[in-house]
């Protein structure tokens, strides 16, 4: 009886032992997966996808921290151009990441994961001539800052370099092209320009763009030279700032005045007013 009554004993014990154990692996599984979960949490960029076209604060990051992994050797211009368009498919191939050039959510955290230690080395999109640093890629940008700044702080958000003459014929364009546009459309316009300086496929700089043979209506019928009125260089400075309501695109038209067959063959992306968008 007394030997019943130790083994009864001994497997209490070792009973409780057990349980004691599982508690605290469970405890130490929940513990690590509330790591886990907050480490998905961790803020990184903004929460908007950056796409190719895109400019500003996301881009510059995005830039740095591909560069810090050896993706990226381009300049950290704040701007999703071509090079920065490969460097992502690099890295998203390599992280076993659709391979698509969106820098969506899951690319944003394997970036961030996989580059703790960065830290910016260069200035950020608007700091080198003294601007404002705070845009992003805000594909979904407010046309309340219409009427949010003046000449001076316009030019000093001018992060690309451009002369004055260069955001002059710009916003020349954009009243010979857009004056009757809504803003959101106007700024459009300008991002349309700008995409096309960042593509290979056209001039490399505004007044090339402009000026190319047959590329702007407003170009052929003179009305480049009409004097644009201060809507239209806000909407060309939202732009250099990072809005780019096309969403990347290269094309746009009026669908009650083109004549061109070609331009009906593009994905058309969205309507702004009288303008229909493309790729």
């Amino acid at each position: 009886m007394r030997k019943i009554n130790l083994w009864i004993l001994a497997g209490v014990i070792l009973l409780s032992a057990s349980s004691y154990r599982l508690i605290l692996m469970t405890n130490e599984e929940k513990a690590e997966m509330k790591i886990e979960q907050n480490a998905e949490a961790v803020p990184t960029f903004s929460q908007n996808l950056v796409t190719s076209g895109a400019y500003g604060q996301d881009v510059y990051e995005l830039q740095g921290r591909l560069k810090y992994l050896g993706y990226y050797y381009g300049k950290i211009d704040s701007h999703f151009g071509p090079k920065t368009l490969g460097s992502v498919k690099w890295f998203q191939s390599e992280f076993g990441i659709p391979v698509d050039g969106v820098v969506g959510a899951k690319t944003k955290l394997k970036l961030y994961n996989a580059t703790k230690d960065w830290r910016p080395t260069e200035p950020g999109p608007g700091q080198a001539t003294g601007g404002n640093s705070s845009a992003g890629t805000n594909s979904g940008g407010n046309s309340s800052n219409n009427g949010s700044s003046g000449n001076n702080n316009m030019g000093s958000t001018n992060s690309l370099g451009l002369t004055e003459n260069e955001i002059k014929i710009m916003a020349n364009a954009v009243y010979g092209e857009a004056r009757g546009e809504p803003f959101e459309g106007q700024v459009a316009v300008a991002a349309v320009i700008l995409n096309r300086v960042e593509s290979p496929q056209f001039p490399n700089t505004p007044s090339g763009v402009i000026f190319q043979p047959g590329a702007f209506t407003a170009v052929a019928d003179g009305q480049i030279y009409l004097e644009p009125n201060e809507q239209a260089r806000k909407a060309v400075m939202q732009a250099l700032d990072g809005w780019d309501p096309s969403g990347g695109c290269l094309y746009y038209f009026n669908p009650k005045t083109a004549t061109s067959k070609w331009i009906w063959s593009r994905p058309q992306v969205k309507t702004i007013g009288q303008h229909i968008f493309c790729m």
